[in-house]
C-alpha cells in the first residue's frame, strides 16, 4: 500500500511556509487521537485557562522533560469531529522563522506524532467525509491559485459548485439503471419500460456532460495560465514592449540591435488570466555564438507559446525579415503588433499596413511612450475567449483528471444510445450504464482507487 494511506496514527507537520526573517507567525499542525495529549503535554497554559473545544489558548512550549522554554505561543484546539479532518486537531501558533516552529514540530515527533505524508491532513479530510474529491482539488487549486479568477473558481469548487451537477447526473444514471434492472429482474409484475422517457433522460444527462467538460480549457487557462512569447527582429521594441507591459524594468533597452541574448520572463494577470511573457532575442542571422544560442532559443520559445506577438517597426517598414520571421510563425496562433506608431504619420501608416500580409489581430502602439497596452490586452483576450475558452460559467472548471472521467462517462452514454438503436436486450443498456456512474464517481470520489488518490494527493504540499 502506498505511503500516503498509512493514514493511522497522529501526524504533525508545519502548515505555513516558513521564510528566515520574513514570516511573523509560524503553524505547527497536529491531527488524530494523541493530538490533544501532545498539546497538553508541550504546552503550559497560564491561570485558568479552560481547554475547551474551538478556544484559543495562551501560554509557553516548554521541553517535557527539561522543561527548557521553546516558544510563547497560542494552542487552537479542535476537537472531533468539528475540525478539518473530523479528527482531534491542535495548532501551535508560534513566532516565524525556522528555529520555533521547527523545534515544535519536533517535540511533537518525539511524542506521539509522525510527520505528515503530503497532502495528508486533506486526505483525511477526505477520507473521513469531510470534503469530496472535487473539494480536495479545489482546495490545491486555491493554494496555487495564480490570479483571483482562479482563486474564485477554486473557492465555488470547495462549496460543492462541481460535485453538486456531477451527482445529480450519477443520481439520475443511477435511477435509469434502476429501472431496467427492475424491468429484467422483475418483468412480468411491472409496467412496460418507457423506452422513449429513457432515451430522453441519456440524451439530457449527455448534453450536461458535454457543458461541463467545456469548461475544461478555461479550468487550465485559470490553472497553468497562458504563455505568450514576444518575438521579432532586432531592435523592433520588444523590450520595450515587454517592460511597458509590466510596468518594470525587466529587459535591458538600448539602441543596439542584438541586446537581448536571452528569454526574459515576466508574469502578469491580465482579464484574470495569469499570462507567462517570454521577451526574445531578435531573431536574425548572426555569427555571434552567444546571439546565436538566443535565436535558438527565440525559435523554441515561439514554438511553445500559446500565442505569438509578433513585433515590427513601423519607423523601418515592413522587411524581408519580417517576412521571413512571419513565415516560421504564422502558423502559430499570433497578434501581429506594430509598433513604435508615434514616429510615423497617418499617411505612412497606411502605406505600411497596405504592405502586410492579411493578419486577422493588428495593434498599433509606441512602447517607448506606453501607448497601445490596453488595446494588446484586448486583443489578448479576444483571442482566447474566441479559441480557447468556451464555457463562462466561473463556477465551472474542470481539471484534466475530471474531464478524462467526463469524457468516459459520455462515451459510455454514446455506446448506450447506440444499443437502443440498435434494439438490443436491456442487459446490453446496463452494462455501459454502469460505466458512466463508475466514471462519474470518480470525479466526486464515490469510486476511486487508491492510485488515483495517491497521484491527487502527493501533489500537495506538507501540512496541507
Amino acid at each position: 500500500m502506498s505511503e500516503i494511506f498509512a493514514t493511522t496514527g497522529t501526524i504533525a507537520a508545519i502548515a505555513t511556509a516558513i521564510v528566515p526573517q520574513q514570516g511573523s507567525v509560524g503553524i505547527v499542525r497536529v491531527s488524530g487521537f494523541e493530538a490533544i495529549h501532545i498539546a497538553q503535554t508541550l504546552f503550559h497554559a497560564p491561570g485558568k485557562q479552560s481547554w475547551e473545544s474551538h478556544r484559543i489558548l495562551y501560554g509557553y512550549i516548554r521541553h517535557p522533560q527539561t522543561q527548557q522554554l521553546i516558544d510563547e505561543a497560542l494552542l487552537l484546539l479542535m476537537k472531533a469531529p468539528r475540525s478539518y479532518t473530523r479528527e482531534d486537531v491542535v495548532e501551535f501558533h508560534c513566532h516565524g522563522g525556522i528555529m520555533p516552529v521547527q523545534q515544535v514540530l519536533q517535540l511533537c515527533l518525539e511524542n506521539g506524532a509522525r510527520l505528515a505524508q503530503p497532502g495528508e491532513f486533506t486526505l483525511r479530510a477526505f477520507l473521513n467525509g469531510r470534503l469530496d474529491l472535487t473539494q480536495a482539488e479545489s482546495i490545491a487549486d486555491l493554494v496555487g491559485a495564480k490570479s483571483p479568477q482562479a482563486a474564485q473558481a477554486a473557492l465555488a469548487g470547495i462549496e460543492g459548485k462541481l460535485a453538486q451537477p456531477i451527482r445529480q447526473l450519477r443520481e439520475e444514471c443511477l435511477d435509469i439503471l434502476a429501472q431496467i434492472e427492475a424491468r429484467i429482474d422483475f418483468e412480468e409484475d411491472l409496467p412496460p419500460l418507457d423506452y422513449q422517457h429513457i432515451i430522453q433522460e441519456i440524451d439530457k444527462i449527455s448534453s450536461e456532460i458535454i457543458r461541463i467538460a467545456a469548461t475544461a480549457d478555461k479550468g487550465e487557462l485559470l490553472r497553468a495560465g497562458l504563455k505568450v512569447a514576444i518575438v521579432g527582429r532586432p531592435n523592433v521594441g520588444k523590450s520595450s514592449l515587454l517592460n511597458a507591459w509590466s510596468r518594470s524594468d525587466r529587459a535591458i533597452v538600448t539602441d543596439l540591435p542584438g541586446t537581448t541574448r536571452d528569454v526574459v520572463e515576466s508574469q502578469l494577470v491580465v482579464g484574470g488570466i495569469p499570462i507567462q511573457v517570454l521577451d526574445t532575442a531578435g531573431i536574425r542571422d548572426t555569427v555571434d555564438k552567444v546571439e546565436k544560442i538566443g535565436v535558438e532559443r527565440s525559435r523554441r520559445a515561439a514554438e511553445s507559446a500559446d500565442l505569438v506577438l509578433f513585433t515590427i517597426d513601423a519607423s523601418t517598414g515592413w522587411t524581408e525579415d519580417d517576412a521571413e520571421i512571419y513565415e516560421q510563425v504564422k502558423h502559430r496562433p499570433l497578434i501581429l503588433v506594430i509598433n513604435k506608431m508615434d514616429l510615423i504619420d497617418e499617411v505612412e501608416t497606411k502605406a505600411l499596413e497596405s504592405k502586410i500580409p492579411n493578419i486577422i489581430s493588428k495593434i498599433l502602439t509606441a512602447a517607448s511612450q506606453n501607448q497601445g497596452i490596453d488595446g494588446l490586452e484586448t486583443a489578448i483576450l479576444d483571442t482566447v475567449r474566441t479559441g480557447k475558452v468556451q464555457a463562462a460559467d466561473m463556477n465551472l472548471a474542470i481539471n484534466q483528471r475530471q474531464s478524462a472521467a467526463l469524457t468516459q462517462a459520455k462515451l459510455s452514454l454514446e455506446q448506450v444510445q447506440a444499443t437502443i438503436s440498435e434494439q438490443l436486450p436491456l442487459d446490453f443498456w446496463t452494462i455501459d450504464l454502469r460505466s458512466c456512474v463508475h466514471a462519474l464517481g470518480q470525479i466526486t470520489g464515490e469510486e476511486v482507487t487508491e492510485s488515483v488518490l495517491d497521484k491527487i494527493f502527493s501533489k500537495f504540499c506538507i501540512g496541507k
